[in-house]
């Protein structure tokens, strides 16, 4: 793997509007990518907003997991309840879940329908991923706290094709297809496939079984039985380039569909045998791109898309299931203990964003966005007939004026912001308001927030580099967290807006002598969260729902050093500390709070990781080339609940992780042809992550792949 640092900066108008025109940037543009060192000219370029980055090209041949590679990048953590497919949430700087946003291209990646994450997108599709830390661009337009993930796809201007398959444990089967062609009047299409499979039959370690002899419970190992997966994601984009009306102009259509059985709730001992979530979503979408649009200095970017969601969960199973596969007869569900249901969820998905970009000069440039996410929720159940149907509505509304500015020859660059949220939610659902609190938020209302902030950046020298960046920003929850998921996930339909104050200081810079290049990065942060929006276990059945906690504080630092040594050896290691705490005092009562300045549970504050890989070129054959590496993985111990609950000894705690990996890829014929073999887990650790869910043991997979241009 190459993990890349990537930066925002101006060099001149001209490049920027490329840059843009090219990853659909606005002013604060990305115009450079260095994979071992930057050159003094890259380095002048370097601006503000920091952004971590993988090149995923470049290690296409030889990866099967998004998630695992984000995983292992400075400051980010992602924490999954299982195997190929299962939920995760993913942590930034401390901040995670919907704190953090997903996007394709700039455009939110919930347009392909909510069945698609990191676990299911073509591999071959995709470029290079960015991941931003503390304040996001204003380009991309979201209210996000914590940051954001850009999923950045091929852009190639030549003919090519790309497919790959690969065969690992637990069952696991994954293909990718994608491709572009280019017709001689300019028309260019480019089409993707991607499809996973999983059984995700791996062994559960110390799982409790019945055992007649010993007439208690006791820990066994069991094999998982009822986790199948099945995904497929298919895309085709069509439109012209380079026109004199347009600079881009294409249109998009995708079709996803997700099967998936449900093995457990949030909680490990809650066994589930037959009860399973199917979705499927078909989206349309519209982008276009023109510099000098209307006028000259003024360049833009609009795009619109709709997606009909369409999830069905089937829970109709007269059984209880344990570990053994065993089951009795039963007149409740198994999700929840309640009535058999067939429950519909349509979530219907509009989205509009346009970007204007003006600028006055080289270094002076203004923007000006805009953003709606509109989201309907029309459910009914055909089985439970005390289930009332309902069709609530969620839209907001994103405005953002961004000023930037680049100084003294590049050397200092400088960015303010301001946005105004608009929140509208119209609440029909009335079941179950004892837990989702829709009597009292039923209705109409609309909310409107103001944030803003700045971030500055300035070279001393040419190894070091500071910056800092300030933001107040403001969170409008998501359709999941507001109405649930209709599986394991209750409505909180009177969860109010997260607002926080962010502080972020860094410093960073590259040294290079002959063939040796040393890159070094540390950070630190201080976030003042207000209304901090979090999932908490509601009941005995393992069902989640987001809640507000009134202030949280989190602080932290991070820090990574990189080596490179003749393109050949590559050495990662990074460390990060996040201390998140309630930093509320007192109770809504009056009376003081026993969680007062205990960490927030269920998340890790300390963690680090380190890889290297050494490549051979040239090793059988011309153009060929192999590649060994192995990385690493440490997770410090935390509490699953609050630390003031329960006696030190007695409280659960999710136990420290140590994961050891391996790898090796060859290729031959500059690429075109090349064959891996991954082997995760390699010391066969038991792992546990989310919620104290047990992940796989050691895992292979091997994959196959071949490009053609």
């Amino acid at each position: 793997m190459t993990v890349l640092t990537m930066w925002f900066g101006t060099t001149s108008w001209a490049d920027a509007q490329e840059s843009k025109k090219s990853q659909m940037r606005d002013s604060v543009a990305l115009d450079n990518v260095t994979i071992t060192g930057k050159s003094k000219t890259q380095r002048l370029r370097e601006g503000a907003l920091a952004v971590n980055a993988i090149d995923i090209q470049s290690v296409a041949g030889s990866i099967h997991s998004l998630s695992g590679l984000i995983d292992r990048t400075t400051g980010v953590k992602i924490r999954e309840d299982g195997g190929l497919g299962s939920d995760f949430e993913l942590s930034i700087n401390g901040m995670s879940g919907s704190s953090v946003r997903y996007f394709m291209d700039g455009i939110p990646l919930d347009a392909k329908g909510s069945g698609i994450t990191l676990a299911n997108l073509p591999i071959s599709m995709i470029d290079h991923i960015e991941i931003y830390k503390g304040v996001v661009p204003t380009w991309l337009n979201s209210d996000v706290l914590g940051g954001a993930v850009n999923i950045v796809t091929q852009r190639k201007k030549q003919n090519y094709l790309d497919v790959s398959y690969g065969i690992g444990s637990f069952h696991t089967h994954q293909g990718d297809v994608s491709g572009q062609y280019i017709f001689k009047n300019g028309l260019t299409i480019r089409p993707s496939l991607g499809i996973s499979y999983s059984k995700n039959d791996y062994r559960m370690k110390d799982v409790e079984v019945w055992n007649e002899e010993a007439g208690r419970y006791l820990p066994s190992e069991r094999q998982r039985f009822h986790d199948d997966y099945f995904s497929l994601l298919g895309q085709l984009e069509a439109g012209v380039s380079d026109k004199w009306w347009a600079d881009e102009f294409f249109v998009t259509l995708s079709y996803n569909k997700v099967n998936k059985d449900l093995q457990t709730s949030q909680v490990q001992n809650h066994v589930i045998g037959m009860a399973d979530r199917q979705s499927k979503a078909w989206s349309v979408g519209l982008r276009y791109q023109k510099k000098n649009f209307l006028t000259q200095h003024l360049d833009a970017s609009l795009s619109l898309s709709h997606t009909w969601d369409h999830a069905i969960t089937t829970d109709t199973a007269q059984r209880k299931y344990n570990w053994d596969g065993e089951w009795i007869k039963s007149q409740r569900n198994e999700l929840n203990g309640r009535a058999f249901s067939r429950r519909h969820y349509k979530r219907p998905l509009t989205l509009l964003r346009a970007d204007l970009n003006y600028s006055f000069s080289e270094q002076h440039m203004l923007n000006l966005s805009y953003a709606l996410n509109r989201t309907g929720n029309d459910r009914w159940d055909d089985t439970d007939q005390t289930f009332q149907p309902a069709n609530d509505l969620f839209a907001k509304h994103i405005i953002g004026l961004a000023y930037n500015q680049s100084l003294l020859e590049g050397r200092m660059y400088n960015t303010f912001f301001l946005k105004d949220y608009v929140n509208h939610l119209k609440i029909r659902q009335s079941d179950l308001y004892f837990i989702t609190g829709s009597q009292k938020s039923a209705g109409t209302s609309t909310q409107n927030s103001i944030g803003g902030g700045l971030g500055t950046r300035f070279e001393l020298m040419p190894s070091l580099a500071v910056k800092g960046s300030y933001e107040h920003s403001v969170r409008l929850p998501l359709a999941r967290e507001l109405l649930g998921n209709g599986t394991t996930i209750y409505a909180n339909t009177a969860l109010k807006p997260e607002e926080s104050d962010n502080l972020n200081i860094g410093l960073f810079g590259t040294f290079q002598t002959g063939l040796h290049t040393i890159y070094y990065e540390a950070n630190g942060f201080l976030r003042h969260v207000n209304n901090y929006i979090q999932p908490q276990i509601s009941d005995d059945e393992g069902y989640l729902q987001y809640v507000n906690e009134p202030a949280v504080r989190i602080k932290g630092l991070e820090g990574e050093v990189r080596y490179d040594w003749d393109k050949r050896l590559q050495v990662v290691a990074n460390m990060s500390w996040q201390d998140a705490r309630d930093n509320n005092r007192y109770k809504d009562d009056g009376k003081p709070s026993v969680t007062y300045q205990n960490h927030v549970p269920n998340r890790p504050w300390l963690f680090a990781s380190a890889e290297a890989h050494y490549s051979f070129a040239d090793l059988l054959s011309k153009g060929d080339k192999l590649t060994v590496g192995m990385d690493y993985q440490w997770v410090h111990w935390f509490y699953l609940s609050w630390e003031a609950y329960g006696l030190p000894e007695t409280k659960a705690r999710i136990p420290e992780k140590h994961l050891l990996g391996a790898n090796v890829t060859y290729s031959w014929q500059n690429h075109r042809y090349s064959i891996s073999l991954d082997c995760q887990n390699l010391l066969d650790q038991t792992v546990y992550d989310n919620y104290k869910l047990q992940k796989p043991g050691r895992s292979l997979f091997a994959k196959f792949r071949l490009f053609l241009q």
